[in-house]
């Protein structure tokens, strides 16, 4: 332990989606792991998988494998989630970060909705205050004094507006669908946002899982389901499946029939049975490792509000009462060369925001309308497109299906068991030398 300089923790130089994806990873194959099994579960690039568990395994006494092939299993102790929360600052506050960005969106979303409630007392509270001092003027002579309390307010006119918040649209995805008045206020304004946030960690998922459970040899046909490839790309230009042999460290082959096929030899090593019967979550759908992986890649279209019926038409109702009113304010205000002071003063130097605030409040709806109408239509197109390489999979031309039954012929999934283990370095040295001629003794026997 002394050896290590300064103490630090490896794990936090590790971004945390990646650490965390990893961690799950590790969890999900019974904390005995190969670089693929980590690359493949949670869709990270191979030599992501590896820094991940390297600074793991550095920071949670974990330790290494050895096969007789020369394969590295990363092994973790139990409580290694422990030993790590215990080192890691990072990790001990992480979690009250979550929930303090939790409530701040909350806060955000309430106080636009707060602020439409806020406009209308403001403006309708000021014409009734201009129509009154508009009959003592008639009465008195004078204009306005009655509401000249000397309240001052020493709120900044952008305070009204700082329900912006840039970390908005990453919210978790999984939350309760129902919402009260305030949040849906911005909900009709703003949306409910990207409900495709964090959708590529799955499709990495769907790719990685996909060629680990066909024995890491696939044809560039069966993964185009999986990814963006144009309708009018040119089938026998594979150029589309670069990124997945980047991500994965895959390579080219070809069979005996001339046919190019992909293979991925970091995703054929693993240290997790085939046929564990454990479930994990992969593409929106809970499925059997060994049953499949969903067929398709597919993504989710952009919803305009998640507001009920009734709620948007509240909203509709108070955000049209307020722009109505704005308007005869502002109508009321040009007939006044001198303002009285005090509260129509104020209102009247934050009347352009209110202006603002009321034009926008239906501007921007009706333009996130007509984007949404584009992006929904992109995404229907990808996905038909990526349904129909899915449909051709199933009832392949007989080119097509020789391709794919040369390359289950050449796939090759390799389970490490602890019998093929020759070094831990969680063992003695000398009991391990000891170990490894036996077993070599035995197989020369053998």
């Amino acid at each position: 332990p002394g050896a290590r300089p300064g103490g630090v923790v490896e794990s936090d130089r590790l971004p945390s989606d990646v650490r965390n994806r990893a961690m799950e990873a590790v969890d999900s194959c019974g904390r005995r792991v190969t670089i693929g099994d980590v690359a493949s579960r949670a869709g990270l690039k191979v030599n992501e998988a590896q820094r991940a568990l390297q600074a793991l395994a550095a920071d949670t006494d974990g330790f290494l494998e050895v096969s007789d092939e020369g394969d590295v299993l990363y092994v973790f102790p139990k409580d290694y989630r422990a030993k790590l929360a215990t080192k890691s600052l990072r990790i001990k506050i992480e979690p009250w970060l979550d929930k303090a960005k939790a409530a701040a969106e909350y806060l955000v979303r309430v106080s636009f909705g707060t602020a439409l409630i806020a406009s209308i007392v403001v403006v309708y509270t000021t014409i009734i205050a201009l129509i009154s001092s508009r009959s003592e003027e008639d009465n008195r002579g004078r204009r306005g004094r009655s509401y000249d309390s000397g309240f001052s307010f020493y709120i900044s006119p952008t305070d009204l507006f700082w329900y912006w918040d840039p970390y908005y649209y990453r919210r978790r995805r999984l939350q309760v669908d129902r919402m009260n008045f305030i949040e849906s206020v911005f909900s009709f304004v703003f949306g409910d946002g990207d409900p495709n946030q964090g959708i590529e960690e799955e499709r990495w998922k769907l790719i990685g899982q996909y060629i680990s459970s066909n024995g890491g040899v696939v044809a560039a046909e069966e993964l185009a389901p999986y990814l963006d490839v144009e309708k009018t790309t040119d089938m026998s230009d594979e150029s589309y499946i670069l990124p997945v042999l980047l991500r994965f460290d895959g390579q080219p082959e070809i069979d005996e029939e001339g046919n190019i096929l992909y293979r991925f030899p970091s995703l054929q090593r693993t240290a997790s049975s085939q046929r564990t019967g454990r479930k994990e979550y992969v593409g929106r759908k809970w499925t059997d490792w060994v049953g499949g992986v969903q067929k398709f890649f597919e993504e989710r279209k952009w919803q305009f509000s998640k507001a009920s019926a009734s709620e948007r038409a509240m909203v509709i109702g108070l955000g049209g009462l307020n722009l109505f009113g704005v308007i005869i304010l502002g109508t009321m205000l040009k007939d006044y060369t001198t303002l009285p002071s005090g509260f129509i003063k104020f209102v009247a130097d934050i009347f352009p925001l209110l202006q603002i605030y009321a034009g926008s409040f239906f501007a921007i709806p009706v333009i996130r309308w007509l984007l949404l109408r584009k992006r929904n239509g992109e995404i229907e197109r990808r996905n038909q497109t990526r349904l129909k390489f899915a449909q051709a999979l199933e009832l392949p031309d007989i080119s097509l299906r020789r391709k794919l039954l040369s390359a289950r012929e050449m796939a090759q999934r390799t389970f490490i068991g602890q019998d093929r283990i020759v070094y831990s370095t969680d063992k003695d040295f000398i009991e391990q030398d000891y170990d490894a001629r036996d077993w070599e003794r035995r197989f020369r026997e053998n």
